[in-house]
């Protein structure tokens, strides 16, 4: 456990359009929305227009910043910012087969 209050920042549509292609997401924003919210670790969602959470880091100043992925500490939006407030960045690896590209990718190739 991370943190006492877990809450998600989520892409909107226009933002995963922008970031993966013309036929994402799949899901809309307040069908991702709910699916998360309906999780019981997750306290509340917040959707964010821009292509990165910064702005909602910012806002929310977290002690915990989580990031899915491979990134590196200085790829992560807000990670500086999270840090120069004294709070710490922590990078969760992805668990193979587990994204939503894997997903499609299963899909259209019937498997």
């Amino acid at each position: 456990m991370e943190a006492d209050f877990l809450i998600v920042g989520l892409n909107s549509d226009a933002s995963c359009k922008r970031l993966k292609g013309p036929t994402r997401p799949v899901n809309d924003e307040h069908s991702r929305a709910l699916v998360l919210a309906s999780l019981v670790m997750v306290d509340a969602v917040v959707i964010f227009e821009e292509d990165t959470p910064l702005e909602l880091i910012k806002a929310l100043l977290p002690d915990v910043l989580v990031k899915g992925g491979d990134y590196t500490v200085e790829q992560i939006a807000g990670a500086k910012e999270v840090m120069a407030n004294g709070g710490r960045v922590v990078i969760n690896p992805i668990v193979e087969g587990f994204s939503t590209t894997s997903t499609i990718e299963k899909l259209k190739s019937g498997k």
